[in-house]
């Protein structure tokens, strides 16, 4: 959040390879320190917090990943060439995983290069994989990265950050960008990001909840679920790249808001069926609210079951458990595919619409502050979540969820018509 506004204006004044460069050098770092933790006498965990914080500073070169996209495609290319973006990322998000698991072989002892004080094992082995591909995009970076930018047409612009001058270049095309277009498409990727957040955040407790699973049930089935969320939205990458030529960005986003809506609508929890309750922390002999046969169910499995085992259900310390329906795990599995569906739609669509909305400008600086504002999303959404799932509920929980898209769904259409790329809001192209 903080990384990404600073790399922006890097870029706008200097060639882009410059902070992907030092970014990337600086997550490199930071995996290397991680894997040396073990190495000082002391304060271990204060070394791996600096590890860890300086990964997600060197992160924030998305920022000019994002606008050196923008620079360098047409109005045509743009939509296409960020849904790519999108792509690449989302296969990240999933082989990271696997790649994780497969590490786990290795054990926790691993072996150890006595040499460089070296341990690689399956926590270390994650980092050292990172730094190497790290190293990799530096060396990718510096020989193979050219400045390009081109005006909405296509045709080649020079700005300050540009290192090549040719005879064919126009200037950049002077004018306003609509800075209530810009506000408010920070404000719609803050939503998008915040409630997909908030998402990934409930899936663990809420299954744990619901259906009793044990903790290495819900890792297991929820790491199965958000992995194939993955490979559904690489799909979906893929098919807005081509519905963005019929139908335009601006009604993906807003049927991506809808999908959403309805994904967390069929996330309430209706009917007349409960959740399994944990009563194992209760110190008395009192049940309420419980049937003569629930009694009886848990009489006859208490001698049978292995007290070693840890409690499953939902906590009795959450009152709403006791009168609050479940969530079937079909209304679930339903909603995960929703919000699978309408979550990338409307992340690649706002950060291309505002891309188009700022226009052939030098765009590092906005870009890092709508990268800023989808890590305070990522930040804020887990911290809402679990406040209002603990104390009131999925229903309030998602009830809210479902008004805050609402209002957004609104916002959407206030500001539909403004929502236009640069040079088309100044007359000089078609949309």
């Amino acid at each position: 959040m903080v990384a990404s506004p600073v790399f922006g204006v890097w870029s706008n004044y200097r060639p882009r390879k410059e902070p992907l460069t030092v970014s990337i050098f600086i997550s490199v770092a930071a995996n290397c320190l991680y894997a040396y933790v073990h190495v000082p006498a002391s304060h271990n965990k204060y070394y791996m917090l600096v590890a860890r914080g300086l990964v997600g500073f060197g992160a924030g070169n998305v920022a000019v990943v994002r606008s050196y996209i923008a620079g360098a495609t047409s109005l045509q290319e743009r939509t296409s060439s960020m849904a790519n973006t999108s792509a690449c990322q989302a296969l990240g998000f999933i082989l990271g995983p696997v790649f994780q698991t497969c590490f786990a072989l290795i054990g926790e002892q691993g072996v150890t290069w006595e040499t460089l004080r070296l341990q690689i094992n399956m926590y270390t082995a994650p980092v050292l994989l990172g730094a190497f591909l790290g190293v990799l995009n530096i060396l990718l970076i510096l020989s193979m990265l050219r400045e390009h930018r081109v005006d909405d047409s296509g045709r080649q612009c020079k700005t300050i950050n540009f290192e090549e001058g040719s005879t064919d270049e126009v200037q950049v095309p002077q004018g306003n960008i609509d800075q209530v277009a810009v506000v408010t498409t920070n404000v719609m990727f803050f939503v998008v990001l915040f409630i997909f957040a908030l998402f990934e955040t409930i899936v663990t407790p809420l299954t744990m909840d619901m259906y009793a699973w044990t903790r290495e049930q819900a890792v297991l089935y929820d790491g199965i679920i958000l992995a194939a969320l993955g490979v559904e939205a690489i799909i979906v990458f893929m098919g807005v790249k081509i519905l963005s030529k019929k139908i335009g960005e601006r009604a993906i986003l807003l049927g991506g808001l809808i999908i959403v809506w309805v994904g967390f609508f069929i996330l309430l929890p209706w009917g007349n069926q409960f959740p399994k309750i944990q009563w194992e922390d209760l110190h008395n002999n009192s049940i309420p609210n419980t049937t003569f046969g629930e009694i009886i169910i848990t009489f006859w499995r208490s001698p049978r079951e292995d007290h070693s085992e840890e409690p499953t259900g939902c906590p009795n310390e959450q009152a709403w458990c006791l009168y609050t329906p479940m969530i079937h795990l079909a209304q679930f599995l339903t909603s995960a595919v929703l919000v699978g569906i309408g979550y990338p739609s409307c992340n690649v669509m706002s950060y291309t619409l505002y891309s188009k909305i700022l226009g052939p400008k030098p765009q590092g600086v906005y870009m890092g502050w709508l990268t800023a504002s989808g890590s305070a999303a990522r930040i804020l959404g887990p911290v809402f979540i679990s406040q209002m799932y603990t104390s009131w509920g999925p229903r309030w929980a998602f009830s809210l969820v479902c008004g805050i898209v609402v209002l957004t769904i609104t916002l959407l259409g206030v500001v539909y018509r403004r929502l236009v790329a640069f040079s088309v809001r100044q007359g000089r192209s078609q949309e």
